[in-house]
């Protein structure tokens, strides 16, 4: 069987083969792993505030659309320099719609975790985040992510409607089944039905309050 991530000689590497030349995999999707780290943000920004700010005492996620962060797939090493200044970096939150094609949310799952790996690779602190849609998603939406070890969620846009809301907590218990997370950073509404499932499992709870919801309130993000 060919190497997936071999070089292959006058090809260019439009799948950007490099962010896991080295990687481990996971499942049969193989999903690049992320290692687990002890770290916990203080602080987060967006990817797109961070890319514009000079505060690196925090931690950089992607939980906004995504439109304002696919460059960072399409020229990793353009962004390096300058997001390994942050004190750590969440993987990004590519979409997961439930009406998108299956092998469209495995392919965004894969992208999420190769650019973590590789970003470990760089020497920076990165937290696994994971995302779910429907039932078909919640097994490999755990691949590559550590047990026992925090890991990252965003909740914007997933708890207004019953049916996305059902579908988030499901995910939620199967993910925190599955890995056991020793912690879960939140970002986004955290409603008290979302905690019980973290409280009745241990798990512990990590806010942070959306850029979002911040802003209606007036207060400067």
């Amino acid at each position: 069987m060919s190497r997936i991530n071999g070089i292959r000689n006058g090809c260019r590497d439009v799948f950007h083969s490099f962010l896991v030349s080295d990687a481990t995999y996971d499942g049969m999707l193989e999903i690049p792993v992320i290692q687990p780290i002890d770290h916990l943000p203080n602080r987060l920004i967006s990817f797109s505030k961070a890319i514009r700010t000079g505060d690196y005492d925090q931690w950089v996620h992607f939980y906004e659309d995504d439109g304002g962060f696919e460059r960072v797939w399409n020229r990793p090493n353009y962004y390096l320099p300058h997001l390994k200044k942050f004190n750590g970096i969440i993987t990004p939150d590519f979409s997961l719609y439930r009406d998108m094609p299956l092998v469209m949310q495995q392919w965004n799952t894969y992208r999420g975790k190769a650019l973590g790996h590789w970003w470990q690779t760089q020497g920076m602190q990165v937290l696994p985040n994971v995302r779910t849609a429907d039932e078909r998603s919640f097994a490999f939406s755990c691949c590559g992510v550590p047990q026992n070890a925090p890991i990252c969620i965003g909740t914007h846009g997933c708890l207004r409607v019953r049916k996305d809301r059902d579908l988030f907590k499901d995910g939620l218990s199967y993910v925190v089944n599955e890995l056991r997370p020793s912690h879960i950073i939140f970002y986004g509404a955290l409603p008290e039905d979302v905690i019980e499932i973290c409280s009745a499992r241990k798990v512990k709870v990590l806010h942070f309050t959306s850029e979002f919801a911040l802003s209606r309130k007036g207060v400067n993000v």
